[in-house]
């Protein structure tokens, strides 16, 4: 899903884990601080969608193109930067906007720049902690883009800066420099950038044994071999902790746009509540359920100025969106533990009229599970909010899900099942919030969730602007964050979006 999110190309993390792990191994580094080194460098990018609405709204809506550039640029070095503006801010529109959009992207680059780097970290932090990670190994990911010159997002410098951050920001940069323009390339950036972005030592030994390190044995398979080095004792997530792990990663997928906060979790408890209603044994709810969670990984790798444009989206756009059921099912085909979802969750745009995507199942072909995703996917989303169109209310969106069902892309009784919980969804009170938040900071947030600016939230709760960044500085400083993502994460967590 960070590959997707990065816009690189499948097995990206894994190959910039082993490279990690295999340097760490000639630093002489051993456990734990070696396990510390592979989860670090293996998720990395673990939060890549903090900021995506920001990036998307900065950079004309190509977010994977923004960090694809990013990934290789030295923010530090002037010349560096200057290419990055040039060659990336406004990619494809006419030179007389990307002229207006590289001046403005030049006067807000410091502000943009911190809260891409701020966001990443709090929610690659936050998201490690909610895995069960180490402690050691959510610290190196908050710390991710430190600078061994102090030069970083918290002016962490040298040998203060977490060992495993060291390495696997080296190794990360490696891998891609290493794809893009091949070894040579790799070793004369490390060694340039040593001692100023990187940690000298571990450059020296990389550029000493980058052919070994870079290459692997021949014939290497990224994937075996990535399961092979893993550190033992290896990291086991108990069955019973299974779903924490997949709603951490729905909500991660969810921050990819304020339009879709909450989506993942609210679609997971519909199908689970039609599920039991409709008499599926425990077994198939509990795959069902954590289908849900993940239907929509393969979001990550869509740009947002896709999901977020406000008219019709052309072929090619569309194209790429029916091409997220096919990731969502081909990342959880990946792992055993994780296989039997991988259908079910590919196919929630199917309908059984063979007119869904991505493969175009009619019903003999479409289980009953992905009936049920399917139905509760739709009526979900209808009751959001989208770029093109304000949320439908219940009634509304039951309408237009029942005329599909009459028109034969639903089940009937399935959409039937997903109506009657839906309509049972009461709200109770609530008497304590999270973090000792109080229910104007609840309001507030839920509103800085969706991306509204303060002037915004002020006209949608009638007081004034000053009020609600008061209101701002407060919850931030409960919640121990610092940008929207990382509050639209805790947010969502919690289950604080639903009203």
């Amino acid at each position: 899903m960070t590959d997707l999110g990065m816009g690189h190309p499948p097995e990206e993390a894994i190959r910039g884990c082993l490279l990690a792990t295999r340097l760490a191994r000639e630093l002489g580094i051993r456990q734990p601080e070696l396990t510390d080194v592979f989860y670090t460098a293996l998720l990395r990018y673990l939060g890549c969608h903090g900021s995506a609405h920001e990036e998307g709204t900065a950079f004309a809506g190509d977010d994977l193109g923004i960090r694809q550039a990013g990934v290789v640029t030295d923010f530090s070095d002037p010349r560096d930067v200057f290419a990055f503006l040039v060659t990336r801010v406004g990619k494809g529109k006419p030179a007389s906007q990307r002229i207006g959009m590289i001046a403005r992207a030049a006067a807000s680059g410091t502000r943009i720049g911190d809260t891409i780097s701020n966001s990443f970290c709090e929610v690659g932090a936050a998201t490690a902690r909610r895995l069960g990670l180490p402690a050691t190994v959510q610290d190196s990911l908050f710390h991710i883009f430190e600078r061994w010159d102090g030069k970083g997002p918290h002016a962490l410098k040298g040998d203060a800066i977490p060992l495993a951050t060291r390495v696997a920001s080296l190794s990360a940069l490696a891998v891609v420099l290493n794809r893009v323009g091949g070894a040579g390339a790799a070793v004369d950036v490390i060694g340039r950038r040593a001692g100023k972005g990187l940690d000298p030592d571990a450059a020296r030994v990389f550029v000493r044994d980058s052919a070994d390190l870079l290459n692997g044995p021949a014939g290497e398979d990224a994937w075996r071999s990535f399961l092979e080095e893993e550190p033992r004792p290896v990291l086991q997530l108990e069955e019973r902790r299974l779903d924490e792990a997949a709603r951490a990663f729905a909500d991660l997928v969810d921050l990819k746009s304020p339009f879709f906060h909450g989506h993942s979790q609210g679609v997971a408890d519909l199908a689970e509540a039609a599920a039991r209603a409709l008499g599926l044994d425990e077994g198939d709810v509990v795959i069902l359920r954590r289908a849900a969670l993940l239907h929509d990984l393969g979001r990550a790798g869509v740009r947002n100025g896709i999901w977020e444009k406000p008219g019709p989206l052309a072929m090619g756009e569309w194209e790429q969106v029916r091409l997220h059921a096919y990731q969502s099912e081909r990342i959880l085909a990946r792992s055993l533990a994780l296989a039997p979802l991988a259908a079910i969750a590919g196919m929630h745009h199917e309908r059984l009229d063979g007119s869904g995507y991505h493969r175009q199942a009619t019903a003999a072909a479409t289980p009953r599970a992905a009936r049920i995703l399917a139905a509760a996917d739709a009526f979900h989303a209808m009751t959001e909010e989208r770029p093109h169109r304000p949320p439908l209310s219940p009634a509304t969106a039951a309408a237009q899900l029942t005329g599909d069902v009459r028109a034969g892309r639903f089940d009937a009784e399935v959409v039937a099942a997903v109506l009657d919980v839906a309509g049972q969804h009461g709200h109770s009170t609530r008497h304590a919030w999270p973090a000792d938040l109080t229910d104007r900071e609840v309001d507030v947030l839920r509103l800085l969730a969706r991306g509204l600016s303060n002037k915004q939230v002020a006209g949608e709760l009638v007081v004034s602007e000053h009020t609600v960044r008061h209101h701002t500085l407060h919850i931030y400083s409960k919640l121990g964050v610092s940008t929207r993502g990382a509050a639209a994460l805790f947010a969502m967590e919690h289950g604080l979006l639903a009203h």
